[in-house]
């Protein structure tokens, strides 16, 4: 059986570089390094700064819980960040390929992160939909949330804001505010539970059409369009977190909402969620482990600092996270001021805060046509950007396994066109009236944290290891001109594993199944779904490690050396039969040694 091991051993064959060679068909790059930054900044840089960052900063000691924060981005954030993107750069290869270079036995990684980014693509998309309709309805003569005028409207709407104050008044029960129903009843219909999925809302399925079809012109050029775009998507929402964020603080009540942000809680550092809490955002914050780096880097020069941008690509990130906490706490402290209430009744996570506390806030505000237009189109471009670099990344990994089939004619773009025409259809389930216990299935399980630990512990064992840190070290060397802080070198090999491991048998321990709203349990069939979102893409790095130790020849220590090689290390020597048949090469017997 002759067994491919890609372009690199064959280029060694005919006398070749040693260094990891690129595709033999012109390959796209970066304009310059702007575009890249840019680029990288707006996948890194999402909605999980807006809503979870500040979310889990409250929830988990205030102030306090910026050291277990700090901790994980100095001890994994960093060096995984370091390690996907100066690999792309390196190998010139998206996220299957640069694993066949690397070690062949770890290739299902880059399997499992394209079937983990592809999932997420899918689901994330769903929340510019929605941001769409509000963005819409916020160019009306008054805000549809902002009344119970409206025909969605129950009897048991209150608009809170001007009935505080007075004498002899206070709240029934069952009492609901006018942007919540408005988020319940007219934006998602929602059913009762799963099992009442329903008919498709319309109007959020023409919005999520609208979202693929951006995503889509976005990136169809590859990457000398994407390297454009983001010139406006990856800067435009740092200019609206401004402006939101000077408006905020100098509205009444918000020093009541930043110190209730900040307030440090120092007993809270011995809850182990806390620490897993911290561990899971810098996972899910930097875009680790789902491909999107490595595809990302692999477009960069050779010898591109890859080394001072990932360390000021994550003070960006986590700059910009702590900044945007301000800016909504602000905001919930404006709103709790002017209802008399607790701001922990307003401060919810997730799309709770997104789509009710935050457009409660700005209904209360002068002008609040204008105030909503700039939050949702930060919002959508703080999610367009992220999607559609996750698309990028999934065209990239599969054109990169065949680059001669995918190079002919506009297959790429077919290709993209697939992708996108799938996932809107998959996505109507999502836009139904029952759609959103679909959408939190797929944001529970199909990118969960132990997904992505898992995978991080595979990553660090892999080039801490097995290809060795010196020799990674080596390699970044070759490209930038020094090595990095040596520090990053032993947290690969020890502190990045441990951890990870240890957050991962945290994650096990103290796993619990989903319920909505943390009320309502799931049928047995939503869990099936969500296991399957989970050991999908997990799953593949054993079946793809079994199957190449099956279909390379030799002994069982053959298979696993050949396999832990790299492709530059692909031993050729002279007139040795049998180790061109373990490598399935095809040469004479009497071959020169290259």
């Amino acid at each position: 059986m002759e067994k491919s091991y890609g372009s690199d051993v064959k280029c060694m064959l005919d006398g070749g570089t040693a260094h990891p060679a690129p595709n033999t068909l012109a390959r796209g790059q970066w304009s310059n390094k702007i575009e890249f930054l840019l680029a990288v900044a707006g996948q890194i840089i999402g909605l999980g700064n807006v809503w979870r960052f500040p979310y889990l900063c409250y929830k988990n000691g205030g102030g306090v819980f910026f050291i277990p924060y700090v901790l994980f981005l100095f001890t994994c954030g960093i060096p995984l960040f370091l390690l996907e993107t100066s690999l792309g750069q390196y190998t010139k290869q998206g996220s299957i390929t640069c694993w066949r270079q690397i070690c062949p036995l770890f290739e299902g990684m880059g399997y499992g992160n394209l079937v983990v980014v592809l999932y997420s693509s899918i689901y994330y998309i769903v929340i510019l939909a929605w941001a769409f309709v509000y963005l819409f309805s916020s160019f009306n003569s008054e805000l549809p949330w902002a009344t119970c005028r409206n025909n969605w409207n129950t009897e048991t709407c209150v608009e809170f804001d001007r009935r505080v104050g007075h004498l002899n008044w206070t709240a029934a029960e069952n009492a609901t505010s006018p942007v919540r129903e408005f988020w319940e009843r007219r934006v998602l219909n929602l059913s009762g539970n799963i099992h009442e999925l329903g008919s498709i809302q319309w109007e959020l399925a023409l919005c999520l059409l609208l979202s693929w079809i951006i995503c889509y012109f976005c990136i169809w050029k590859g990457i000398k369009s994407t390297g454009k775009v983001v010139y406006i998507t990856a800067t435009f929402p740092y200019l609206m977190l401004m402006v939101l964020l000077v408006r905020g603080v100098t509205l009444p009540g918000a020093l009541d909402g930043i110190k209730f942000y900040l307030y440090p809680d120092p007993s809270r550092l011995s809850d182990p969620q806390v620490w897993m809490d911290a561990g899971t955002q810098v996972f899910y914050s930097y875009a680790i482990c789902i491909g999107c780096l490595t595809a990302l880097g692999s477009y960069n020069k050779y010898n591109n600092n890859c080394y001072k941008d990932c360390v000021y690509l994550c003070l960006l990130n986590s700059g910009t996270s702590f900044v945007a906490g301000f800016a909504i706490f602000s905001a919930l402290g404006f709103m709790a001021y002017e209802q008399n209430t607790d701001i922990s009744k307003v401060a919810e996570s997730g799309p709770g805060l997104a789509f009710i506390a935050y457009p409660r806030a700005v209904a209360m505000m002068p002008f609040p046509q204008v105030w909503a237009i700039f939050f949702f189109v930060m919002i959508i471009l703080l999610g367009l950007d992220s999607e559609f670099v996750g698309l990028e990344a999934i065209v990239t990994s599969i054109y990169d396994t065949n680059p001669a089939f995918f190079h002919v004619g506009h297959r790429r773009k077919l290709l993209l066109l697939a992708i996108s025409v799938v996932s809107f259809f998959i996505g109507l389930v999502m836009v139904t009236d029952g759609g959103l216990y679909i959408f939190q299935l797929f944001d529970y399980y199909a990118c969960s944290g132990m997904t992505l630990l898992l995978f991080a512990i595979l990553q660090s064992v892999c080039i801490g290891w097995i290809y060795g840190a010196d020799r990674f070290y080596d390699n970044i060397e070759d490209m930038i001109g020094y090595k990095p802080f040596p520090l990053i070198k032993y947290c690969l090999k020890y502190v990045t594993p441990v951890v990870c491991m240890g957050t991962f048998i945290f994650s096990l321990v103290k796993f619990t199944p989903l319920k909505f709203n943390n009320t309502i349990e799931y049928p047995w069939w939503g869990y099936a779904l969500g296991c399957w979102f989970t050991l999908s893409s997990t799953l593949t790095v054993p079946i793809v490690m079994l199957y190449n130790v099956i279909t390379t020849p030799g002994t069982l220590r053959q298979r696993i050396s050949i396999l832990c090689t790299p492709a530059e290390d692909l031993p050729l020597i002279k007139k040795d039969k049998m180790r061109f048949e373990l490598l399935g090469l095809t040469s004479p017997p009497d071959s020169e040694v290259i």
